[in-house]
């Protein structure tokens, strides 16, 4: 027995409380991450949603770095077995939560999907948007109870390189990185700056609002499809390193256009030399 799918991957704090608070409540993953910072289990430890596990992104959401990238995707049987020491089971809807920013949310979000669990969302504004609604922390050590849930990849579009540079020419390939690294005026990251040839500039901060809450699904909905998403347009999506990638495709299911993940990113396009590079303002 599966999940039934839910009709949208976010969730709110007052639609949160609500559930938590029934027959049936969510299974609640912590996956706050800082880019280039610490691991923030120690924040964690300060006070998380009562019955919330945390999950370490670099660790346990991504593999080692190396020719796929700085964050390439994990292997899925050792992702599913962090999810099952996580409380996650197949007929059990996930809600998963990061500080606010959602990159973090929406990778564990993306991995769920694509691994084949159904009713996976996001809490919209994170811990932020929880606090500010009067939702309540603890501190408490929590024990989940063991999973059942077995990764089935697949289940959601992936691209490779080569497929996003095919993407890029026949459909819309969506860049979701600051439109200054795009443009190559910064590269604080990579070795190269710039981007894909072809794609489309399409910074992810500009699918939330400045509550942190993301826009309205019409409002997203607008904003990809003035840069030629929708329709029949096959849509593909990539960032640095396949983070706020994910962030972008979450934004896109809530405005009810199907994307795939080129999880390597920048990341690894740029570290090979064979691969084009464009600067400058392309198509974005």
């Amino acid at each position: 027995m599966t999940a039934t799918p839910s009709p949208s991957p976010l969730l709110s704090a007052a639609d949160l409380k609500t559930e938590l608070a029934g027959p049936r409540p969510p299974v609640l993953l912590d996956v706050r991450w800082q880019l280039g910072g610490p691991n923030q289990r120690s924040a964690y430890e300060a006070g998380h949603l009562p019955g919330a596990v945390y999950v370490d992104l670099d660790a346990e959401l991504a593999g080692p770095a190396g020719e796929g990238g700085r964050h390439p995707l994990p292997d899925p049987e050792e992702f599913g077995a962090v999810m099952r020491r996580a409380g996650v089971s197949a007929d059990r809807p996930v809600v998963v939560y990061d500080g606010g920013q959602g990159w973090a949310a929406a990778r564990a979000w993306w991995l769920l999907r694509w691994t084949g669990h159904a009713h996976v969302r996001v809490l919209d504004g994170g811990l932020a948007a929880w606090t500010a609604g009067g939702g309540p922390l603890s501190a408490d050590a929590e024990a989940a109870r063991e999973g059942d849930f077995k990764p089935n990849p697949g289940e959601i579009g992936l691209l490779d390189a080569d497929e996003a540079a095919a993407l890029a020419r026949s459909g819309v390939l969506l860049d979701a990185r600051a439109g200054e690294r795009y443009r190559g005026e910064v590269e604080p990251i990579d070795p190269v700056g710039g981007h894909i040839p072809g794609a489309v500039s399409a910074p992810t901060t500009q699918n939330v609002g400045p509550d942190g809450l993301f826009l309205t699904a019409d409002a997203l909905r607008a904003r990809f499809e003035a840069m030629g998403a929708g329709g029949s347009a096959e849509v593909g999506v990539y960032c640095g390193s396949g983070v706020s990638g994910a962030h972008e495709v979450l934004a896109l299911s809530v405005a009810g256009i199907p994307a795939a993940l080129y999880a390597g990113s920048w990341s690894q396009w740029s570290a090979d030399p064979s691969r084009p590079v464009a600067v400058g303002p392309d198509r974005g």
